[in-house]
């Protein structure tokens, strides 16, 4: 049994069978049948922990399912499984006290199912370029939920996997290239085939309708914890997710909401919209909404424990955890009409959006947002042109970005927040309204006459850039930039300006506060253009 997890059985057990049924029925557009239960034991499921369940598991949802769909229930026991298929019109009730455990190759006699979908080109991770090597799986299925307060635990899961192989990678041949077919140059690579068997996400999904995930805990989820590609018509509601990869990721996915749920992932993204290639196609993320979810990079375990452990992970730019909310990592079609309101990040990165493989990012808002002592720039948008998709992607285009009430407290010296594009990739219409930045401080006249560097062909992360020439905004390559009600105070005296703007055409900069002198508050380059400034208060005292 997973350290931690005690306390956290003793508290879903306070939860009835019947409440896990119920919950079930929450959702009218995409749920199994409710007539037709199927207890897993019944079909020699054992719950040991020892022997391996998932044969039992996928033969009461063959059951179900050759009636037209049924709900598998999960009695409170330990399930030691590899692949669980779901079907169409299946739900599965995984009951308080129960626990899917995702089985180890090199420990237990079986395997996950093999990777499907290989192609000539792969422009992403195995962990998006293949589903059927998950715990729980779903493939281009319809109404299926999986529901109750149980647990998925996976630690058989692995948490790396093979890297993309595409044209920008040095030296990269097609298989038609080396003569090969695409899954006979796949085989070739000794990496591609260490992975041959085993298992790398919690919970896969990919082309599926009317999806419901609710309740239920993730413990550990291997490389993705619960990843959706291609999928429409997605409600997440309720799930907590402690994990060290990937927490829950939306990838090419429309009509979707992520609500109340809690996610702790220090290394990796908590929450993270993704537009890849995974499909083969180019295909947006949109019409999404971030709802009263709550991100972190505490400790792995120490969320469902409850003691909330500081994590001495550093990634590898070695700014410290993740645990963050993201739009990006790839886009080749992009995003619209995103929603993100009344969150809470702890103690993770700050809310990171942009597109950098060609592809949109536009219409999307952020609201209603508290962020406690992140641990790189509370809030960034990025545009670049890494273009990880098929040649000839272009430049990408990011526009029509809003930040409302936000709150931000305990930010770093070094990361103010952010908009930055490149000089042929122009960022338009970002707004900040009712910001208010608490930070350290600190900066140096050194750090005031910074010169950032320029990457085109960046990934997402901005870490790259350094200490940045602001204490409140930096914004480089950006047109109609908008800031009204906003504030950005520091605890030690910083010789840097709170608002710092190159190549910016167009700003209204109107009720900033600042403990800055009116005329250091906003520093333009010679290259800004159509600026204007408002009202400004500055305030004394020994942080002035």
């Amino acid at each position: 049994m997973p350290e931690g997890f005690a306390e956290f059985s003793r508290r879903t057990a306070l939860y009835g069978l019947g409440a896990a049924f119920a919950a079930s029925a929450v959702p009218v557009r995409a749920t199994g049948s409710l007539t037709g239960f199927h207890d897993i034991r019944d079909y020699g499921a054992l719950g040991d922990g020892k022997s391996i369940d998932s044969h039992a598991i996928n033969r009461a949802i063959e059951a179900a399912s050759a009636k037209g769909g049924g709900t598998i229930v999960v009695p409170p026991g330990e399930y030691l499984c590899f692949s669980i298929r779901l079907k169409s019109h299946i739900t599965l009730v995984l009951s308080p006290g129960s626990m899917i455990v995702a089985a180890d190759p090199d420990k237990h006699e079986g395997q996950y199912d093999l990777p499907e979908g290989v192609f000539e080109e792969q422009l992403v991770d195995y962990g998006l370029a293949h589903f059927h090597n998950s715990l729980i799986y779903g493939d281009g299925v319809t109404d299926i939920a999986i529901v109750g307060s149980g647990l998925i635990y996976g630690p058989g899961l692995d948490r790396e996997g093979p890297p993309p192989r595409w044209h920008g990678i040095e030296g990269w041949k097609s298989p038609s290239e080396l003569g090969m077919t695409a899954d006979e140059a796949r085989r070739a690579i000794p990496l591609e085939m260490k992975y041959e068997g085993r298992g790398n996400k919690a919970i896969g999904l990919t082309g599926c309708r009317n999806v419901v995930l609710q309740d239920f805990s993730i413990l550990q989820g291997g490389h993705f914890a619960c990843y959706v590609l291609g999928c429409t018509n997605v409600r997440i509601e309720g799930i907590i997710v402690d994990t060290d990869r990937d927490g829950i990721d939306l990838d090419c996915c429309r009509d979707a909401k992520v609500v109340n749920c809690t996610v702790n992932a220090p290394k990796d993204d908590a929450i993270v919209l993704k537009s890849s290639y995974a499909l083969q196609e180019a295909r947006f993320c949109e019409d999404i909404q971030i709802l009263g979810c709550k991100t972190s990079g505490y400790l792995l375990g120490t969320l469902l424990d409850g003691t909330y452990q500081k994590s001495p992970y550093m990634a590898p730019d070695d700014v410290g955890v993740l645990g963050r909310i993201k739009l990006g990592t790839d886009s080749v079609a992009g995003f619209r009409r995103v929603l993100i309101a009344d969150c809470l990040c702890e103690n993770s990165r700050g809310l990171q959006m942009g597109a950098i493989d060609g592809g949109v990012l536009e219409d999307v808002t952020v609201r209603d947002v508290t962020l406690r002592n992140p641990v790189n720039h509370p809030l960034f948008v990025r545009l670049s042109a890494r273009n990880r998709a098929p040649r000839g992607a272009g430049v990408a285009s990011v526009r029509r970005v809003r930040f409302s009430d936000i709150q931000v407290s305990g930010a770093r010296m070094e990361y103010p927040c952010g908009v930055v594009g490149i000089e042929d990739g122009i960022i338009e219409d970002v707004s900040f309204s009712g910001l208010h930045v608490s930070a350290a401080g600190g900066g140096t006249a050194e750090d005031a006459a910074r010169v950032v560097p320029e990457r085109r062909t960046s990934s997402l992360e901005p870490s790259f850039m350094k200490t940045l020439p602001a204490h409140g905004l930096y914004a480089r390559h950006v047109r109609n930039l908008g800031m009204s009600d906003v504030r950005f105070d520091v605890e030690a005296a910083d010789a840097r300006p709170a608002i710092a703007l190159e190549n910016v055409n167009g700003a209204v900069i109107d009720g900033l506060t600042s403990t800055k002198a009116k005329q250091n508050a906003v520093r333009a380059a010679q290259d800004c253009r159509n600026i204007a400034i408002g009202q400004i208060e500055t305030f004394s005292g020994e942080n002035a």
